[in-house]
């Protein structure tokens, strides 16, 4: 029942984005008469060496103009004038100023030829990260007591603590570790005590995005499928946990790998938001470190693995029917829930 996200436990990978060596695909005749071919791939261009990107950072007066830019993009839709950044910065000579500026233009910002500044796609992306202090700055938060009890021994003592940007929910009853993953130090200091519940809705996110294929780190396709759990899980796992299969969702481009219930795969399912709101209730208002008793998964099948996942509500019972890619194959619903249905149906007329 953990879920870890396994690039931040073995930190064979950061999130950091670099542009991949690709050569320019030339223009299709379809898009050069204006018609849309829609068969044709991207085209992409590098820009700069990732080690030139980033040497050109290693600068505070970089930093800085990095940092007004951000502030000023929004103020204005034309960009920034090289007058405007040097009154912002503290360097003495506009020659030195422009010297650094120039450093930056390609990768980072864009000129026009009335020496107006905007920032790249690249250069929102480093200015926003480095706004969030993901690489400036290690948060710590004391143990937060959790309202919802362990899925594993039932008692109401479970805490989520933040170390180093990463944050662990554990038991302190039955001493077990249900999730750990990170969490951008700018979310750790803006919630404060309630940084339990930013940090479910969070990767809740995150992992509806996997799902549906997509990374949230890099926007790269996510392959999925079901994998047993790792000898060291099974070991932390109780007997009546034997049995267990997990989600693996893995992206190729930056390598974000993250291992979780199959049912957190689910939650946002149609069928699933349906059923909760059916009966008066919402699946956003379970947390992801237990979203509840009502929710078991069996396994069908070994070769290739198959997943039952089935939530029952008031004897009303959901069941979908999971392959070894995690595409839902078959879902089926209870009769219960129609007879319900029919007669609100009958109230109501």
């Amino acid at each position: 029942m953990t879920t870890e996200d396994e690039s931040d436990e073995s930190g064979r990978r950061s999130g950091l984005e670099s542009t991949p060596e690709t050569t320019v695909e030339p223009v299709s005749s379809a898009a050069a008469d204006g018609t849309t071919d829609r068969s044709a791939t991207a085209s992409a261009e590098t820009v700069s060496d990732p080690s030139d990107a980033f040497q050109a950072l290693g600068n505070e007066t970089r930093m800085g103009i990095l940092d007004t830019m951000l502030e000023r993009t929004d103020e204005t839709e034309t960009g920034v004038t090289f007058s405007e950044l040097f009154e912002a910065s503290t360097v003495d000579t506009s020659a030195g100023f422009a010297y650094h500026l120039e450093q930056l233009v390609g990768p980072y910002l864009a000129k026009d030829g009335d020496e107006h500044y905007e920032l790249t796609y690249a250069g929102r992306k480093i200015a926003r990260a480095i706004a969030t202090g993901a690489y400036t700055r290690r948060v710590d938060h004391p143990p937060i007591s959790l309202a919802e009890s362990c899925p594993f021994c039932g008692e109401q003592s479970l805490a989520a603590q933040a170390t180093d940007n990463v944050v662990a929910v554990a038991c302190e009853n039955c001493d077990r570790s249900l999730l750990r993953l990170g969490f951008p130090p700018s979310g750790l200091e803006s919630h404060g005590e309630s940084f339990p519940d930013a940090f479910d809705r969070h990767h809740r996110h995150r992992l509806g995005l996997m799902a549906e294929g997509v990374c949230p780190e890099c926007s790269g396709e996510i392959s999925s499928e079901l994998v047993r759990t790792a000898p060291s899980t099974d070991d932390a796992l109780p007997s009546e946990f034997e049995e267990h299969v997990q989600a693996a969702f893995d992206c190729e481009v930056c390598g974000t790998e993250v291992r979780c219930p199959v049912s957190l795969a689910f939650l946002d399912r149609p069928e699933v938001v349906s059923l909760y709101h059916d009966h008066g209730r919402n699946v956003r208002d379970r947390p992801i470190w237990n979203v509840g008793h009502e929710w078991t998964e069996t396994i069908l099948s070994e070769e290739p693995l198959a997943v039952r996942v089935v939530v029952e509500l008031e004897g009303d019972v959901l069941a979908l029917y999971v392959d070894e890619r995690l595409d839902v194959v078959d879902v089926q619903r209870s009769e219960t829930n129609a007879s319900t249905s029919e007669g609100a149906a009958d109230a109501a007329a």
